[in-house]
């Protein structure tokens, strides 16, 4: 009988893939990391109290491990540096790969488990090349695979996700059916240290250095009016300029070193090349310089995914040319790779997009 470490975060979905495994015969093990800072510690008890909640429901033990420091260093610093730097990061990325799976692996190894499980929606799949890689979930309204490029070879081979295959509907059916507490419990919406979604007041209040505003500019360098801060705007921005023009205008770049947040027409936003650093392969050992691989590559969680062709033009640096143009690329978010069938091939942080 396996012993799996279940990551437990309050929610339905930790809960259901709890409940599955221990149907299926594991010995079963939850755990949740505490990850919040001291002001929003009074909802994090809350989610750690449904967590027990579900781990008493189903008599299995449960054990809370601190994570702050962990958290700060990996997510709410960098989350603060990028959006300082006129990027727009994906924090859960980052979370994933050096905070969740690191700690909750080696709590397994601690408690003698054999690997770990999460409520994700994607399956983890081996390759007959040997590698490990996260295939899409069965039913796409919920795939979760976009977040987990990051993962090393390691935490994938050492992963469980019991609801590849199974629908939001179906997995509250099957808590509900089983009288799991949380199970009509609202999906959170927001990046989970930032809750009420105003993300530029989290920058201001964790910044280490005095902010200033500036301006917002056109493609000429003409001066359009004064910005609250280039924390507050990503590419692709319509609304929350707080300035009118007599047509819609759009944040197509942010320029940090000058401090100016450029404004355009829609049409400007498109582009076909998107430039892409720190790349991680997941289905492939990588690619040399000079080498090209077709795939399907989404730039955003809800972008769906469009054919185009990855070169590797530099040391960890891709070059990502869509057969179409997209949309708004922004510096920090995810490039994801997948093939025809779904799998995971890789991704990276987008660094630039050329126009046109």
């Amino acid at each position: 009988m396996p012993k799996v470490v279940v990551g437990m975060s309050g929610g339905v979905d930790s809960a259901v893939a709890a409940y599955l495994l221990q149907k299926e015969g594991a010995e079963v093990i939850g755990v949740t990391l505490r990850v919040w800072e001291a002001d929003r510690e009074q909802s994090r008890c809350c989610e750690i109290d449904d967590a027990r909640s579900v781990c008493d429901l189903l008599g299995i033990p449960y054990y809370t491990f601190n994570c702050l420091s962990e958290f700060s260093k990996h997510v709410t610093e960098p989350f603060t540096a990028d959006y300082l730097a006129g990027k727009t990061p994906n924090p859960c990325i980052l979370c994933n790969r050096y905070v969740k799976w690191e700690r909750m692996l080696f709590e397994a190894k601690v408690l003698e488990a054999d690997c770990i499980a999460t409520g994700h929606y994607a399956k983890v799949t081996r390759l007959p090349n040997g590698r490990y890689t996260v295939r899409r979930a069965k039913h796409a309204a919920k795939d979760q695979t976009y977040m987990l490029w990051a993962l090393t070879q390691e935490q994938l081979a050492g992963t469980l996700m019991p609801l590849s295959d199974l629908s939001k509907d179906e997995v509250r059916k099957i808590a509900s059916d089983a009288g799991i507490p949380v199970a009509d419990k609202p999906d959170s919406q927001e990046i989970c240290f930032v809750p009420d979604g105003s993300y530029g007041a989290f920058v201001e209040a964790h910044a280490k250095s005095p902010l200033q505003k500036g301006f917002f500019v056109n493609g000429d360098g003409e001066v359009l009016g004064e910005h609250r801060g280039i924390w507050n705007y990503t590419p692709g921005q319509r609304k929350g300029l707080g300035i009118a023009f007599g047509e819609p205008m759009y944040v197509k770049e942010i320029r940090p070193s000058s401090n100016e947040v450029v404004l355009s027409a829609e049409d400007a936003l498109f582009t076909r090349e998107v430039f892409v650093e720190r790349p991680n392969f997941l289905s492939v050992q990588g690619l040399e310089e000079g080498e090209s691989l077709p795939c399907l590559a989404k730039i955003r969680y809800q972008h769906p995914a469009q054919p185009a062709v990855i070169d590797c033009i530099g040391q960890d640096l891709l070059r990502l040319t869509f057969h179409e143009p997209v949309r708004a690329a922004a510096p920090g978010q995810s490039a994801v790779f997948y093939d025809e069938t779904g799998c995971v091939i890789g991704g990276g942080f987008i660094s630039r997009a050329e126009p046109g």
